[in-house]
């Protein structure tokens, strides 16, 4: 473990539980950030694309219309916005490209790859100044590989795709993974019928290994329509995803001319091919009518750390998500969550407890990321491998914890510091009370 970082996005770091299980959590629906009403926009409008880049965010999205009258799409291009906090979003003028005469307007790319262009700044040290960002966007044959200097001015890293076995008519992405120094990729795949997600690597974002499927264990097939996956910003190691998951044979809104509806749905790995799915829902469609039809509840591919407008709260994630596709009025939506706080050890009022694995780590005192009632508490008792109390650290001498803390520093009788169990297996038994546990860390 070290001192990085560990949700509990999964069981990894949990041995035992008694009267505990793991929460997913919602993000709380927020105000409309960008509607798509541009005459090079339009209803169909998609795989939006956020990340922060310096003091800015940078927003890349499908502008795209569809007629209803001729039943085609009249027109794809490729848009950009930017903001300061995250919240309200500027359409810039590029003059880049024309459309209906005119280059006033914020379209970053046109042409080949414009349906799902996909772009992401690179964190690879060693990457080119003339390739700082890149992106994927698919076409005749794959996915192709494209690079930019400044995330604004865009060209064809080769004419050729660059992965061709798959199915691209998705949001497909790619980033540089900096635990496991190299590129990885995500594109849609049709699994015995059923939209699935594929993963390739690669050292220089050209040359790709051959496509494997996600591994689901034993989670049940179900079209996933997008994959949004990123590595966690506090916890690289862990990557989350965001499907769109799609019903196809279900309508909702019955004279809408179309089936299919759909939610969002989370996922977690450590490796980038085995995952855990979650079946509840992460985001469901709610109480608006236009989100029950086809193609609505699409999670944006990036989290960005925003302010809240709770006075005093600490910052917060926010993540995006579509909603009136395919009617006027398409937009995209903010969410927000608490920092890690997809999902948490819970016990209610009653009670429960968990063991983790041994462990080894790096540090001088254990933070917490909780939350608890007024009534709630959570204490610590630190073991040894064979879960034995050490002395000094045993449950009678933690004092409770209650409150609702980002980083809580576990304190006992004698203090906090933990460095003379420094590099030696440990395990760590936690004893909570109407409370939520998001994530834990040895802070040096």
């Amino acid at each position: 473990m070290g001192s990085r970082l560990e949700l509990f996005v999964d069981d990894w770091l949990i041995d035992k539980m008694n009267g505990v299980s793991l929460r997913l959590h919602h993000p709380t629906p927020r105000e409309v950030v960008i509607r798509f009403d541009a005459p090079w926009e339009g209803n169909v409008s998609a795989y939006v694309t956020v990340f922060q880049d310096g003091d800015i965010f940078r927003m890349y999205y499908r502008g795209a219309h569809y007629d209803w009258t001729t039943k085609r799409v009249t027109h794809q291009v490729t848009c950009y916005a930017e903001s300061k906090d995250g919240i309200h979003w500027i359409k810039p003028e590029l003059n880049l490209f024309e459309f209906k005469g005119s280059k006033r307007n914020n379209i970053v790319w046109m042409g080949i790859g414009c349906h799902n262009f996909t772009p992401f700044k690179d964190a690879n040290p060693n990457c080119k100044p003339e390739a700082q960002y890149k992106a994927l966007g698919s076409g005749k044959g794959g996915l192709m590989a494209f690079q930019s200097p400044d995330g604004i001015h865009w060209k064809l890293m080769r004419d050729e795709p660059v992965i061709t076995k798959g199915a691209f008519d998705s949001q497909n992405l790619a980033f540089w993974d900096s635990v496991r120094k190299r590129y990885v990729e995500f594109h849609r795949g049709f699994y015995k019928g059923v939209r699935h997600i594929m993963t390739c690597t690669s050292d220089d974002f050209i040359n790709w290994t051959e496509p494997q499927w996600l591994d689901f264990g034993d989670a049940p097939l179900e079209h996933l329509y997008t994959n949004a996956i990123i590595p966690y910003y506090r916890a690289p190691h862990i990557f989350l995803g965001f499907p769109k998951r799609f019903m196809p044979t279900r309508k909702k809104i019955l004279d809408h001319p179309l089936p299919g509806i759909s939610d969002g749905v989370f996922m977690t790995s450590r490796d980038g091919l085995h995952w855990h799915r979650w079946l509840e829902a992460f985001i469901r469609p709610g109480l608006q009518r236009e989100r029950w039809w086809q193609r609505n509840n699409m999670t944006a591919w990036g989290i960005l750390l925003t302010k809240s407008d709770v006075l005093g709260a600490p910052d917060e994630l926010s993540l995006y998500s579509s909603e009136s596709y395919y009617a006027d009025g398409c937009r995209l939506r903010r969410f927000t969550l608490r920092i890690d706080g997809f999902v948490s050890v819970h016990a209610s009022y009653t009670g429960g407890e968990f063991v983790t694995r041994p462990l080894i780590f790096e540090g001088r005192e254990l933070v917490i990321n909780y939350s608890t009632s007024a009534a709630g508490s959570i204490r610590v008792e630190i073991c040894d491998r064979d879960g034995t109390p050490i002395p000094g650290f045993e449950l009678a001498n933690c004092p409770e914890i209650y409150g609702d803390e980002i980083e809580g520093v576990v304190t006992w009788k004698t203090g906090a510091d933990v460095s003379k169990l420094a590099g030696r297996p440990i395990r760590l038994r936690f004893v909570l009370k109407d409370a939520d546990l998001y994530s834990i860390r040895f802070r040096p």
